[in-house]
């Protein structure tokens, strides 16, 4: 792919907005930064908090450790944290800074606030208002979309932002129309591009994800799906390549203070992507630039296929991320574009349909079963088997198919997300 090629400039920009850092589930972040920029638009500590958050949210917040908060879980502490200790300025890192004092002020804010939480009455995904009082005066902040996507600012009844619902095709408003994604183009562009245009992006992503994989493996975290893996499981590659990505997981949803670089808005998918790709990288003895062509890789099929599902579903992101890093590992192994396609169809055939229950130790586990079907694809592949268009949701391409999987995770499984939501909250069913 040349230069001139306007698709190079997207990929390279849609791997900007991709690959950024974020430190704990990105779900709690996202109300912590927009806690953190109310409250500094409001100017001084809220008497009174109210947040209203879009189902998804809820569900991704309700029983992860927020970071930096010595164990508290839920949007009441995710708020809270980015109300007391937030640094707005920081975005996704927003309470990557707190002092020992800071955590004992951010519980005792909660126990002297009350922050009420309510479901957001719009139908969008990924919505979060937060409504900051003090005395008289007041600020309402609307996040909408995407985890840093800030619509909405309004101060005492004036609007000082207002960016309006407007969407561009293939994206969320304001990211790179990602339209031109397809299989092949991918390819093209990695086997083709400058590395010195993505390398300090996914130099970092690497450096950062197999960091925190590490130290999933090394310290207790979570259920220990990594180090349980590795115990009764082997240490081949393709084992390492699962466990070490459950392992930083593992840490990253029990609280870990490690930063990691995300993909799709989520960090564990940002591990997915990359940790097990490494991994084969480094057991084949591939050089520098061709490792990180082939995180590159992973990263736009993952983002791709992620796309037609929006951010936020009851489908669980790792499976994208899982069969993106089979199409990577493909790709290491000499792959062209017919196996690459054929490993993402098969593994796409293999895991789609895994729930999303919310960002908890389990995820880990998901993480494995995603990473194992991506390798299982490429197997198969490497043995000339495939599963063929109509067996299932399988379509008459790997196009075809991703799109049939967006479909189910955006609108097939919207009733899953609700009765989800519902269990997770101890709701009943409607009658």
């Amino acid at each position: 792919m040349d230069k001139n090629d306007p698709r190079y400039g997207s990929f390279v920009q849609i791997l900007r907005e991709e690959l950024v850092p974020a430190m704990g589930c990105t779900e709690p972040i996202a109300l912590a930064y927009g806690a953190a920029k109310a409250r500094d638009v409001l100017g001084c500590l809220p008497d009174k908090v109210k947040v209203e958050a879009s189902g998804n949210i809820i569900k991704n917040v309700k029983s992860v450790v927020v970071p930096n908060t010595d164990g508290l879980k839920g949007i009441e502490a995710a708020t809270a944290a980015g109300i007391v200790a937030g640094k707005s300025e920081k975005i996704l890192e927003v309470i990557s800074s707190v002092t020992d004092a800071e955590k004992a002020a951010i519980r005792k804010y909660m126990d002297g606030h009350e922050i009420k939480v309510l479901p957001a009455e719009s139908d969008a995904i990924f919505d979060i208002i937060i409504t900051l009082s003090a005395g008289t005066d007041c600020v309402k902040l609307r996040i909408k979309d995407y985890h840093t996507n800030i619509v909405y600012i309004e101060k005492n009844g004036h609007v000082l932002l207002d960016s309006g619902e407007i969407t561009q095709a293939g994206a969320a408003q304001g990211l790179t129309d990602r339209s031109c994604m397809s299989v092949e183009a991918i390819v093209d562009f990695v086997e083709t591009m400058d590395v010195d245009d993505v390398r300090e992006l996914v130099e970092r992503q690497v450096e950062y994800n197999y960091a925190i994989a590490t130290e999933g493996m090394t310290n207790p975290w979570g259920a220990n799906v990594g180090k349980v893996m590795k115990n009764h499981l082997g240490t081949d590659v393709q084992t390492r390549a699962r466990y070490m990505a459950a392992a930083g997981s593992d840490a990253r949803m029990s609280g870990c203070e490690m930063p990691v670089i995300i993909i799709s808005g989520s960090g564990n998918q940002g591990i997915t992507a990359s940790v097990p790709v490494v991994e084969f990288a480094r057991e084949l003895g591939t050089d520098h630039d061709t490792m990180l062509r082939a995180v590159t890789l992973s990263d736009l099929l993952a983002t791709h296929m992620k796309t037609g599902i929006g951010r936020l579903s009851a489908y669980c992101g790792a499976v994208c991320a899982g069969c993106a890093a089979g199409g990577a590992i493909c790709w290491l192994n000499g792959g062209g574009i017919k196996e690459i396609s054929d490993t993402l169809t098969n593994a796409l055939a293999t895991v789609s349909g895994m729930i999303c229950d919310g960002a908890k130790p389990s995820c880990a586990a998901k993480i494995s079963a995603a990473v194992g079907a991506g390798i299982l694809g490429w197997s198969m592949t490497r043995d000339g088997q495939a599963f063929l268009g109509g067996d299932g949701i399988v379509g008459k391409s790997v196009e075809n198919t991703i799109v049939n999987v967006g479909r189910l995770g955006r609108v097939g499984m919207r009733e899953t997300d609700k009765t989800i939501l519902r269990i997770m909250t101890d709701q009943p069913d409607p009658v």
